[in-house]
Protein backbone atom coordinates (compact mmCIF):
# COMPACT_ATOMS: atom_id res chain seq x y z
CA UNK A 1 0.00 0.00 0.00
CA UNK A 2 1.27 3.41 -0.49
CA UNK A 3 2.79 5.89 2.05
CA UNK A 4 0.92 8.25 4.19
CA UNK A 5 2.99 11.30 3.78
CA UNK A 6 2.80 14.08 6.21
CA UNK A 7 0.44 16.87 4.38
CA UNK A 8 2.94 19.58 4.47
CA UNK A 9 5.14 17.11 2.12
CA UNK A 10 2.21 15.82 0.12
CA UNK A 11 1.43 19.66 -0.34
CA UNK A 12 4.99 20.01 -1.82
CA UNK A 13 4.88 17.18 -4.27
CA UNK A 14 1.25 18.15 -5.77
CA UNK A 15 2.79 22.04 -6.13
CA UNK A 16 5.77 20.97 -7.76
CA UNK A 17 3.25 18.46 -10.30
CA UNK A 18 1.71 21.93 -11.20
CA UNK A 19 4.05 24.41 -11.11
CA UNK A 20 3.60 26.19 -14.37
CA UNK A 21 6.25 26.06 -17.05
CA UNK A 22 8.28 23.43 -14.89
CA UNK A 23 8.35 20.35 -16.97
CA UNK A 24 9.02 16.70 -15.89
CA UNK A 25 12.06 16.25 -16.89
CA UNK A 26 13.01 19.51 -15.19
CA UNK A 27 11.10 18.53 -11.82
CA UNK A 28 12.71 14.60 -12.17
CA UNK A 29 16.54 16.45 -12.56
CA UNK A 30 15.31 18.81 -9.93
CA UNK A 31 14.45 15.46 -7.21
CA UNK A 32 17.65 14.08 -8.37
CA UNK A 33 19.69 16.95 -7.61
CA UNK A 34 18.20 18.24 -4.40
CA UNK A 35 16.26 15.80 -2.94
CA UNK A 36 12.66 15.65 -1.86
CA UNK A 37 9.82 18.67 -2.99
CA UNK A 38 10.17 20.23 -0.04
CA UNK A 39 14.01 20.05 -0.02
CA UNK A 40 13.85 21.99 -3.69
CA UNK A 41 11.28 24.69 -1.97
CA UNK A 42 13.89 25.13 0.75
CA UNK A 43 16.90 25.76 -1.80
CA UNK A 44 18.60 28.90 -1.77
CA UNK A 45 17.93 31.06 -5.09
CA UNK A 46 21.67 30.83 -6.01
CA UNK A 47 21.88 26.87 -5.67
CA UNK A 48 18.36 26.75 -8.08
CA UNK A 49 19.77 29.18 -10.54
CA UNK A 50 22.38 26.66 -11.65
CA UNK A 51 19.37 24.26 -12.52
CA UNK A 52 16.76 26.38 -13.87
CA UNK A 53 16.27 29.82 -15.98
CA UNK A 54 15.66 32.90 -13.18
CA UNK A 55 11.93 33.22 -13.64
CA UNK A 56 11.55 29.30 -12.64
CA UNK A 57 13.55 30.22 -9.50
CA UNK A 58 11.78 33.44 -8.86
CA UNK A 59 8.56 31.33 -9.07
CA UNK A 60 9.62 28.55 -6.54
CA UNK A 61 10.63 30.95 -4.04
CA UNK A 62 7.43 32.72 -3.92
CA UNK A 63 4.04 31.68 -2.47
CA UNK A 64 2.00 29.17 -4.89
CA UNK A 65 -1.07 30.81 -6.47
CA UNK A 66 -4.45 30.68 -5.86
CA UNK A 67 -5.46 28.09 -8.67
CA UNK A 68 -2.43 25.89 -7.16
CA UNK A 69 -3.65 26.57 -3.80
CA UNK A 70 -7.34 25.67 -4.48
CA UNK A 71 -5.83 22.82 -6.48
CA UNK A 72 -3.82 21.60 -3.76
CA UNK A 73 -6.75 21.92 -0.80
CA UNK A 74 -9.00 19.93 -3.63
CA UNK A 75 -6.31 17.00 -3.84
CA UNK A 76 -6.09 16.55 -0.01
CA UNK A 77 -9.93 16.83 0.21
CA UNK A 78 -9.95 13.95 -2.23
CA UNK A 79 -7.54 11.76 -0.82
CA UNK A 80 -9.50 11.98 2.24
CA UNK A 81 -11.73 8.68 1.32
CA UNK A 82 -10.15 5.62 1.59
CA UNK A 83 -10.07 4.30 -2.05
CA UNK A 84 -8.07 7.28 -2.79
CA UNK A 85 -4.86 7.67 -3.17
CA UNK A 86 -1.32 9.68 -4.65
CA UNK A 87 1.98 7.54 -5.40
CA UNK A 88 4.97 9.31 -5.63
CA UNK A 89 8.13 8.71 -6.89
CA UNK A 90 9.76 8.18 -3.57
CA UNK A 91 6.43 5.69 -2.55
CA UNK A 92 7.73 2.26 -2.57
CA UNK A 93 4.68 1.44 -4.06
CA UNK A 94 5.17 3.53 -6.94
CA UNK A 95 5.01 0.35 -9.59
CA UNK A 96 8.26 -0.94 -10.75
CA UNK A 97 7.28 -1.26 -14.22
CA UNK A 98 6.99 2.72 -14.87
CA UNK A 99 10.18 3.23 -13.29
CA UNK A 100 12.27 1.73 -16.32
CA UNK A 101 10.50 4.60 -18.52
CA UNK A 102 12.60 7.51 -19.55
CA UNK A 103 9.96 9.92 -18.36
CA UNK A 104 7.78 8.40 -15.25
CA UNK A 105 4.84 10.65 -13.54
CA UNK A 106 5.70 12.68 -10.41
CA UNK A 107 2.29 11.13 -9.09
CA UNK A 108 -0.28 8.56 -9.91
CA UNK A 109 -3.62 9.65 -8.59
CA UNK A 110 -5.33 6.10 -7.62
CA UNK A 111 -8.95 5.00 -6.92
CA UNK A 112 -9.51 1.71 -5.82
CA UNK A 113 -6.56 -1.48 -4.77
CA UNK A 114 -3.43 0.16 -5.38
CA UNK A 115 -1.93 -3.09 -4.73
CA UNK A 116 -2.60 -4.33 -8.40
CA UNK A 117 0.33 -1.82 -9.57
CA UNK A 118 2.87 -4.76 -9.24
CA UNK A 119 1.07 -7.47 -10.29
CA UNK A 120 2.57 -8.52 -13.30
CA UNK A 121 0.29 -6.95 -16.29
CA UNK A 122 -0.40 -7.34 -20.01
CA UNK A 123 -2.25 -4.80 -21.86
CA UNK A 124 -5.06 -5.06 -24.21
CA UNK A 125 -5.67 -2.15 -26.47
CA UNK A 126 -7.17 -2.16 -30.16
CA UNK A 127 -9.82 -0.20 -32.01
CA UNK A 128 -12.77 2.07 -30.31
CA UNK A 129 -14.96 1.32 -32.94
CA UNK A 130 -14.22 -2.47 -33.18
CA UNK A 131 -16.56 -5.37 -34.14
CA UNK A 132 -18.73 -7.62 -32.27
CA UNK A 133 -15.97 -10.21 -33.10
CA UNK A 134 -12.91 -8.23 -32.09
CA UNK A 135 -14.92 -7.35 -28.57
CA UNK A 136 -15.58 -10.77 -27.70
CA UNK A 137 -12.07 -11.48 -28.47
CA UNK A 138 -10.93 -8.88 -25.97
CA UNK A 139 -12.87 -9.62 -23.45
CA UNK A 140 -12.22 -13.74 -23.97
CA UNK A 141 -8.86 -13.24 -23.70
CA UNK A 142 -8.94 -11.09 -21.07
CA UNK A 143 -10.97 -13.30 -19.19
CA UNK A 144 -8.58 -16.03 -19.59
CA UNK A 145 -5.28 -14.19 -18.72
CA UNK A 146 -6.72 -12.89 -15.81
CA UNK A 147 -8.26 -16.62 -14.57
CA UNK A 148 -4.18 -17.31 -14.85
CA UNK A 149 -3.22 -14.37 -12.90
CA UNK A 150 -2.58 -11.87 -15.15
CA UNK A 151 -3.23 -8.04 -14.15
CA UNK A 152 -4.77 -6.65 -17.69
CA UNK A 153 -4.28 -3.44 -18.57
CA UNK A 154 -6.19 -0.99 -20.59
CA UNK A 155 -7.10 2.52 -21.13
CA UNK A 156 -11.12 2.58 -20.43
CA UNK A 157 -11.68 3.60 -24.07
CA UNK A 158 -15.11 2.43 -26.02
CA UNK A 159 -14.57 -0.71 -27.70
CA UNK A 160 -11.66 -3.11 -27.27
CA UNK A 161 -10.37 -1.44 -24.06
CA UNK A 162 -14.07 -1.84 -22.61
CA UNK A 163 -14.03 -5.71 -23.97
CA UNK A 164 -10.99 -6.37 -21.99
CA UNK A 165 -11.87 -4.56 -18.45
CA UNK A 166 -14.72 -6.29 -18.71
CA UNK A 167 -13.23 -9.88 -19.06
CA UNK A 168 -10.79 -9.57 -16.60
CA UNK A 169 -13.46 -8.77 -13.99
CA UNK A 170 -15.29 -11.95 -15.26
CA UNK A 171 -12.46 -13.13 -14.01
CA UNK A 172 -13.91 -12.68 -10.20
CA UNK A 173 -11.40 -11.86 -7.18
CA UNK A 174 -9.43 -14.73 -7.48
CA UNK A 175 -8.12 -13.36 -10.83
CA UNK A 176 -5.43 -11.34 -11.78
CA UNK A 177 -7.30 -8.25 -12.29
CA UNK A 178 -7.50 -5.09 -14.43
CA UNK A 179 -5.95 -1.44 -14.13
CA UNK A 180 -7.61 1.21 -16.42
CA UNK A 181 -5.05 4.41 -16.85
CA UNK A 182 -7.11 7.19 -18.03
CA UNK A 183 -6.62 10.56 -20.20
CA UNK A 184 -8.39 12.70 -17.97
CA UNK A 185 -8.51 13.33 -14.44
CA UNK A 186 -9.29 10.54 -12.39
CA UNK A 187 -12.34 11.97 -11.39
CA UNK A 188 -13.52 12.30 -14.85
CA UNK A 189 -14.84 9.60 -16.72
CA UNK A 190 -14.24 9.69 -20.27
CA UNK A 191 -16.19 8.47 -22.61
CA UNK A 192 -19.03 9.35 -20.07
CA UNK A 193 -20.39 5.84 -21.34
CA UNK A 194 -18.26 4.14 -19.48
CA UNK A 195 -19.23 5.13 -16.13
CA UNK A 196 -20.41 2.33 -14.90
CA UNK A 197 -17.98 0.23 -16.14
CA UNK A 198 -15.34 2.73 -14.29
CA UNK A 199 -17.53 2.30 -10.82
CA UNK A 200 -17.02 -1.44 -10.92
CA UNK A 201 -13.53 -1.36 -11.97
CA UNK A 202 -12.60 1.25 -8.38
CA UNK A 203 -13.86 -1.31 -6.66
CA UNK A 204 -12.61 -4.68 -8.00
CA UNK A 205 -9.39 -3.06 -9.61
CA UNK A 206 -8.05 -0.13 -9.85
CA UNK A 207 -8.54 3.28 -11.59
CA UNK A 208 -5.07 5.49 -12.13
CA UNK A 209 -4.38 8.82 -13.81
CA UNK A 210 -1.12 11.33 -13.75
CA UNK A 211 -3.49 13.83 -14.47
CA UNK A 212 -5.03 16.56 -11.89
CA UNK A 213 -7.99 16.39 -10.42
CA UNK A 214 -10.48 18.17 -12.90
CA UNK A 215 -8.58 17.35 -16.10
CA UNK A 216 -11.03 17.13 -19.19
CA UNK A 217 -10.75 14.75 -22.36
CA UNK A 218 -7.79 16.75 -24.67
CA UNK A 219 -6.48 14.80 -27.79
CA UNK A 220 -2.87 14.96 -26.88
CA UNK A 221 -3.28 13.56 -23.60
CA UNK A 222 -4.12 10.32 -24.91
CA UNK A 223 -0.77 9.26 -26.53
CA UNK A 224 0.68 10.19 -22.61
CA UNK A 225 -1.54 7.91 -21.22
CA UNK A 226 -0.74 5.26 -23.96
CA UNK A 227 2.65 5.36 -23.10
CA UNK A 228 2.28 4.57 -19.90
CA UNK A 229 -0.43 1.22 -20.87
CA UNK A 230 2.32 -0.07 -22.86
CA UNK A 231 4.83 0.60 -19.82
CA UNK A 232 2.93 -1.18 -17.14
CA UNK A 233 3.17 -4.72 -18.95
CA UNK A 234 5.41 -7.13 -20.11
CA UNK A 235 3.47 -7.49 -22.99
CA UNK A 236 0.98 -5.89 -25.15
CA UNK A 237 -2.01 -7.51 -27.44
CA UNK A 238 -3.81 -5.78 -30.08
CA UNK A 239 -6.31 -7.26 -30.73
CA UNK A 240 -8.22 -4.90 -33.61
CA UNK A 241 -7.07 -1.97 -34.73
CA UNK A 242 -6.75 -0.01 -38.52
CA UNK A 243 -3.66 1.28 -40.03
CA UNK A 244 -3.08 4.78 -38.73
CA UNK A 245 -4.36 4.32 -34.87
CA UNK A 246 -3.57 5.13 -31.39
CA UNK A 247 -3.31 1.20 -30.60
CA UNK A 248 -0.35 1.01 -32.86
CA UNK A 249 1.24 4.19 -31.00
CA UNK A 250 1.04 2.18 -28.07
CA UNK A 251 2.82 -0.99 -29.80
CA UNK A 252 5.48 0.81 -31.01
CA UNK A 253 5.91 2.79 -27.46
CA UNK A 254 5.90 -0.75 -25.97
CA UNK A 255 8.49 -1.87 -28.51
CA UNK A 256 10.82 0.86 -27.87
CA UNK A 257 10.55 -0.23 -24.50
CA UNK A 258 11.66 -4.00 -24.41
CA UNK A 259 8.54 -5.00 -24.19
CA UNK A 260 6.28 -7.82 -26.09
CA UNK A 261 4.28 -6.91 -28.75
CA UNK A 262 1.04 -9.25 -29.77
CA UNK A 263 -1.46 -9.26 -32.81
CA UNK A 264 -4.50 -11.36 -33.30
CA UNK A 265 -4.57 -11.63 -37.19
CA UNK A 266 -8.34 -10.87 -38.59
CA UNK A 267 -9.93 -11.22 -42.22
CA UNK A 268 -7.94 -9.39 -45.13
CA UNK A 269 -11.32 -7.57 -45.49
CA UNK A 270 -11.47 -6.05 -42.74
CA UNK A 271 -10.25 -2.22 -42.54
CA UNK A 272 -9.69 -3.02 -38.67
CA UNK A 273 -7.23 -5.98 -39.19
CA UNK A 274 -5.00 -4.09 -41.26
CA UNK A 275 -3.00 -2.91 -38.16
CA UNK A 276 -2.49 -6.04 -36.86
CA UNK A 277 -1.41 -7.35 -40.09
CA UNK A 278 1.23 -4.27 -39.94
CA UNK A 279 2.66 -5.19 -36.52
CA UNK A 280 2.67 -8.65 -37.24
CA UNK A 281 4.85 -7.78 -40.53
CA UNK A 282 7.06 -6.14 -38.36
CA UNK A 283 7.90 -8.63 -36.11
CA UNK A 284 5.08 -9.03 -33.35
CA UNK A 285 4.11 -12.14 -32.55
CA UNK A 286 0.91 -13.35 -34.37
CA UNK A 287 -1.68 -14.89 -31.71
CA UNK A 288 -4.32 -17.08 -31.78
CA UNK A 289 -4.98 -18.39 -28.40
CA UNK A 290 -3.26 -17.28 -24.85
CA UNK A 291 -0.82 -20.09 -24.99
CA UNK A 292 1.01 -18.24 -28.13
CA UNK A 293 1.41 -15.39 -25.10
CA UNK A 294 2.77 -18.09 -22.69
CA UNK A 295 5.22 -19.00 -24.88
CA UNK A 296 7.12 -15.40 -24.68
CA UNK A 297 6.32 -14.50 -21.27
CA UNK A 298 6.29 -17.64 -19.19
CA UNK A 299 2.87 -17.58 -16.33
CA UNK A 300 2.64 -15.42 -14.13
CA UNK A 301 4.02 -16.18 -10.56
CA UNK A 302 1.31 -18.72 -9.22
CA UNK A 303 0.32 -21.51 -7.17
CA UNK A 304 0.26 -24.34 -9.10
CA UNK A 305 -3.51 -25.31 -9.08
CA UNK A 306 -3.73 -21.76 -11.04
CA UNK A 307 -1.84 -22.84 -13.76
CA UNK A 308 -3.76 -25.50 -14.17
CA UNK A 309 -7.08 -24.42 -14.09
CA UNK A 310 -8.65 -24.04 -17.49
CA UNK A 311 -5.81 -25.76 -19.56
CA UNK A 312 -7.30 -25.29 -22.86
CA UNK A 313 -6.59 -21.66 -23.82
CA UNK A 314 -8.12 -21.09 -26.43
CA UNK A 315 -11.59 -22.77 -25.26
CA UNK A 316 -11.67 -22.12 -21.58
CA UNK A 317 -13.10 -18.24 -21.87
CA UNK A 318 -15.67 -19.36 -24.54
CA UNK A 319 -16.90 -22.77 -23.19
CA UNK A 320 -19.53 -21.13 -21.56
CA UNK A 321 -20.65 -19.29 -25.05
CA UNK A 322 -20.67 -22.42 -27.75
CA UNK A 323 -23.10 -24.85 -28.33
CA UNK A 324 -22.63 -28.64 -27.50
CA UNK A 325 -21.19 -29.87 -30.98
CA UNK A 326 -23.55 -29.36 -33.25
CA UNK A 327 -25.52 -32.22 -34.23
CA UNK A 328 -27.83 -30.96 -36.77
CA UNK A 329 -26.77 -31.22 -40.19
CA UNK A 330 -28.01 -27.59 -41.62
CA UNK A 331 -26.08 -26.25 -38.42
CA UNK A 332 -22.90 -27.39 -39.31
CA UNK A 333 -23.36 -27.00 -42.75
CA UNK A 334 -23.77 -23.24 -42.30
CA UNK A 335 -21.12 -22.63 -39.67
CA UNK A 336 -18.58 -24.21 -42.62
CA UNK A 337 -20.51 -22.15 -45.36
CA UNK A 338 -20.15 -18.70 -43.05
CA UNK A 339 -16.24 -19.09 -42.58
CA UNK A 340 -14.99 -15.96 -40.22
CA UNK A 341 -15.98 -13.28 -42.17
CA UNK A 342 -19.30 -11.27 -42.21
CA UNK A 343 -22.01 -12.99 -44.80
CA UNK A 344 -25.42 -11.86 -46.01
CA UNK A 345 -28.17 -14.45 -45.77
CA UNK A 346 -27.91 -14.62 -50.02
CA UNK A 347 -24.74 -15.73 -49.79
CA UNK A 348 -25.27 -18.46 -47.45
CA UNK A 349 -28.12 -19.62 -48.80
CA UNK A 350 -26.09 -19.94 -52.24
CA UNK A 351 -23.34 -21.38 -50.45
CA UNK A 352 -25.58 -24.46 -48.16
CA UNK A 353 -28.44 -24.71 -51.19
CA UNK A 354 -30.89 -24.78 -48.02
CA UNK A 355 -34.63 -24.07 -48.13
CA UNK A 356 -34.98 -20.15 -46.61
CA UNK A 357 -36.68 -21.98 -43.73
CA UNK A 358 -34.49 -24.30 -42.47
CA UNK A 359 -31.49 -21.38 -42.47
CA UNK A 360 -33.47 -18.74 -41.00
CA UNK A 361 -34.10 -21.33 -38.22
CA UNK A 362 -30.33 -22.56 -37.97
CA UNK A 363 -29.72 -18.91 -37.84
CA UNK A 364 -31.67 -18.11 -34.89
CA UNK A 365 -30.29 -21.67 -32.93
CA UNK A 366 -26.66 -20.23 -33.46
CA UNK A 367 -27.80 -16.68 -32.58
CA UNK A 368 -29.67 -17.86 -29.27
CA UNK A 369 -26.58 -20.10 -28.53
CA UNK A 370 -24.50 -16.36 -28.94
CA UNK A 371 -22.36 -18.55 -31.55
CA UNK A 372 -23.41 -15.96 -33.79
CA UNK A 373 -24.30 -12.01 -34.42
CA UNK A 374 -26.32 -10.23 -36.35
CA UNK A 375 -24.36 -6.64 -37.86
CA UNK A 376 -25.79 -3.65 -38.04
CA UNK A 377 -25.76 -3.89 -42.02
CA UNK A 378 -27.58 -7.53 -41.64
CA UNK A 379 -24.75 -9.95 -42.41
CA UNK A 380 -24.25 -12.87 -39.49
CA UNK A 381 -20.68 -13.42 -38.65
CA UNK A 382 -19.42 -16.10 -35.43
CA UNK A 383 -18.92 -14.68 -32.40
CA UNK A 384 -15.38 -15.42 -31.41
CA UNK A 385 -12.61 -16.56 -33.39
CA UNK A 386 -10.31 -18.34 -30.76
CA UNK A 387 -9.58 -21.51 -31.48
CA UNK A 388 -7.93 -24.62 -30.30
CA UNK A 389 -4.46 -25.29 -31.49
Amino acid sequence: MPIIFPKEELSSWIRLSLEPGLGPAQARHLLATLGLPQDIYAAASGHLAKLLPSKLVQQLKQEPSNDIQTAIANTLAWLEHPQHHLLTLADPAYPCSLLDIHDPPLLLYANGNPDYLNRQAISIVGARSASDAGTDNARAFAQHLAEQGWCIVSGLAMGIDAAAHEGALRAGPNGGGTVAIMGTGIDIVYPARNRELAHRIAQDGLLISEFPLGTRAIHYQFPKRNRLVAGMARGVLVVEAAKQSGSLITARLASEMGREVFAIPGSIHSPLSRGCHALIRQGAKLVESAEDIHEELGHPNLMPDRLTANPNPATAATASKQPEAPAAPAIRLILEAMGYDPVDLDTLQKRTQLSLSVLNSSLLTLELSDTIGRQADGRFLRRSTLHSR
